[in-house]
């Protein structure tokens, strides 16, 4: 195993006689590629999960409760003494929005309960049945998540292309220890290859 001495940091920015100027290069490639890499990272990142969040928030405020009545019974046997508690099934529901109009859908609900049954519902602005919105809390937990995935998303484009161009510069580099060591060995009277 070879010896390979103490890691020096930021060696291809420090002055020396055996720099080549693809080793510049090369450091210029490796920074440029990095902050090219966080910027559109959080950039990104940043402005996905403000969108979601906003797009959240909207939600909270156009989204109303309403109450609806089950128009049958739901399926399954009522929970005795709460011991299905988490279990819900699906259920016909009918309610009137906020124009008047008479609306029908499915909402989940405790099995067995029965017709007639009161059951909140959330409508947006055209009365259409939607899910309770996210809270405040919720919302930022999503945008967090959405956002870091897109972050870490457009990270890997710039990332990549780094990656791939400093291969080809390694081979650059490996073509022309080649030709530096043939030169050498043609000034030493050695057979190449």
């Amino acid at each position: 195993m070879a010896f390979r001495g103490p890691k020096v940091w930021l060696w291809r920015w420090r002055r020396n006689a055996l720099k080549r100027r693809a080793d510049t290069v090369e450091a210029w490639v490796v920074l440029g590629v990095w902050a090219l890499t966080v910027l559109a990272g959080v950039l990104a990142g940043w402005a996905t999960a403000g969108s979601v969040e906003q797009g959240l928030a909207r939600e909270r405020v156009e989204w109303r409760p309403l109450m609806g009545r089950l128009t049958e019974q739901a399926p399954g046997k009522a929970a005795v003494n709460g011991s299905a508690v988490g279990d819900q099934v699906w259920a016909k529901v009918g309610w009137t929005g906020p124009d008047g109009s008479a609306h029908n859908g499915q909402v989940r609900v405790g099995p067995g309960s029965a017709a007639g049954t009161p059951v909140t519902v959330w409508t947006d602005r055209q009365g259409r049945l939607v899910t309770k919105p996210a809270t405040a809390a919720q919302a930022r937990l999503r945008a967090s998540l959405v956002g870091g995935l897109a972050g870490v998303g457009a990270a890997v484009l710039p990332f990549a292309g780094g990656r791939v161009l400093r291969g080809r510069l390694e081979r650059r580099r490996v073509e022309q220890w080649d030709t530096d060591w043939a030169r050498f060995d043609a000034l030493w009277g050695r057979p190449t290859g």
